[in-house]
């Protein structure tokens, strides 16, 4: 599943570079327009301009200097005056793809509406099962009846799987069925995969427009400023959080794991850290952390049982591997369909070290109580701030597969809904920069120690990009959009 994703780029004056999607137009030559069915629509009737401008960039960085280049711009999201689709020929499938995450069923609910309601578009197949249902499972026709309440469940109604990636067989199913417009709802496996999709139609002269919609709860998905769903598990895991809290507090000694997601990424570990105020220790994979030994993680749990009588731990599940790895002497090799390493249980294990070394020690009696709420997180339901934002990233999907892009992900870029290249979010991982200010805050609100020698500090410091360039990558304010105030 290799991808040859050649990007568009083009340049202007003051160092401007828009990073561009590609369209229809580029592989097949005099395609007819029509006018946008947006014009009658009434709801639009009372809005000013509602019509994006085809010049319409959004910058990636925002911080800048006088004397700094402009920087990589991305197409701005939204309405355009034509459509490269005709609404009666449209024949556009949904598919979803990977684990579970709050949202995905407000997002079909709204690519099925806005094709119906806005464009007029009656032909809507939902793809059963992920990737592989492309060509073994049935379909669903999607009506607005059909999908008009499906955003108060979980999970997704069109079902899910990772893997099951065949690209000939997919594109042979999408020309048979007619399909000319993809909506894939993944995260950067996902995408990968689609990208794929995008280079196979286009090497076929098909007019398919294959649009993506990042989806990954743990919020490492790079460009963007969060992932729909992330802000749904940041307050459910404030539940988990607030249980182990009453239960530590209310025993001697009393100490609360709480286990949240977060593989290579602890944003939801860190920001339901600060949302809270209960954690007195968050341990993410990007900082590594010890045990044993002066300044050791055990160390600090005893001293603050000491002053409190009691303490709240919240670890990601991706976090302290290396330190299972070493004592079980062996790395765990086994991936899932998707090609994810599978994790040993990070919140086990440490909760045994703690009443190993407690027990040993014979220093104090304690009462330990381990939460995981991993999948009662990933299958609820979208809060109030992610269905809105699932609504403007559907919107924005098919607003763009309409005017003819295709080859692009829709996503919100400093406050601004956009079309991304797919490599562009595939091509790394959003991570949290322990040398930044948001790792800082938490640390004071903690009051915890890094758990780093100076040593790893000056190699963080060293790896990072100096203060003074430009911010990218949502490396400072990573999630959300905030004024500086410190």
């Amino acid at each position: 599943m290799e991808s040859n994703y050649e990007m568009k780029v083009s340049e202007g004056p003051f160092g401007y570079i828009l990073e561009d999607v590609p369209h229809v137009s580029d592989y097949i030559p005099d395609l007819p327009t029509y006018p946008n069915p947006l014009r009658s629509n009434p709801a639009y009737s009372v809005v000013k301009q509602y019509f994006v401008d085809m010049d319409d960039t959004v910058p990636q960085k925002i911080v800048v200097h006088k004397d700094t280049p402009r920087g990589v711009h991305f197409r701005r999201a939204g309405i355009r005056q034509k459509v490269y689709f005709n609404s009666d020929e449209v024949n556009a499938c949904i598919v979803t793809c990977g684990g579970l995450c709050p949202g995905l069923n407000t997002v079909i609910r709204e690519i099925v509406h806005s094709l119906d309601y806005m464009y007029g578009v009656s032909k809507v197949l939902g793809i059963d099962g992920g990737y592989r249902g492309f060509y073994a499972k049935n379909t669903v026709n999607l009506t607005p009846k059909l999908v008009n309440d499906i955003h108060k469940r979980g999970g997704t109604i069109l079902g899910t799987s990772r893997g099951g990636h065949d690209t000939m067989k997919i594109v042979d199913s999408i020309q048979d069925r007619g399909i000319n417009q993809v909506y894939i709802i993944g995260g950067d496996g996902t995408l990968r995969g689609a990208a794929v999709i995008y280079e196979e139609v286009r090497r076929r002269g098909l007019k398919v427009s294959v649009a993506g919609i990042p989806k990954t709860i743990d919020n490492d998905i790079p460009v963007i400023d969060r992932s729909f769903g992330f802000d749904t598990a940041v307050e459910e895991a404030q539940r988990a959080i607030n249980a182990a809290h009453v239960e530590a507090e209310s025993a001697e000694n009393g100490i609360g794991v709480v286990k949240l997601m977060g593989r290579y990424s602890g944003f939801i570990a860190m920001y339901a850290t600060l949302a809270s105020r209960d954690v007195d220790c968050c341990l993410i994979p990007e900082s590594p952390f010890y045990l044993q030994g002066k300044g050791g993680l055990l160390e600090f749990i005893e001293k603050r049982l000491k002053e409190n009588g009691h303490m709240v731990i919240v670890i990601a599940e991706g976090a302290g591997q290396d330190l299972l790895k070493e004592e079980t002497e062996r790395a765990n090799e086994e991936k899932d369909a998707s090609g994810n390493k599978l994790l040993q249980d990070v919140g086990l294990w440490i909760s045994q070290k703690i009443k190993d070394h407690f027990a040993r020690e014979g220093k104090m009696t304690l009462t330990l109580k381990y939460i995981d709420p991993t999948y009662m997180i990933r299958a609820i339901p979208s809060n109030a701030s992610d269905n809105v934002y699932c609504t403007l990233l559907a919107q924005s999907a098919v607003h763009g597969a309409m005017a003819g892009y295709t080859g692009f992900t829709s996503g919100l870029v400093n406050g601004r809904h956009t079309y991304i290249p797919f490599n562009r979010v595939t091509e790394g991982q959003n991570q949290v920069v322990i040398t930044d200010r948001m790792w800082a805050r938490l640390l004071s609100s903690t009051n915890q120690p890094s758990f780093m020698s100076q040593k790893q500090i000056d190699e963080s410091m060293e790896e990072d990009d100096p203060p003074t360039q430009l911010l990218d990558d949502c490396q400072d304010e990573t999630s959300i959009n905030e004024n500086e105030t410190t």
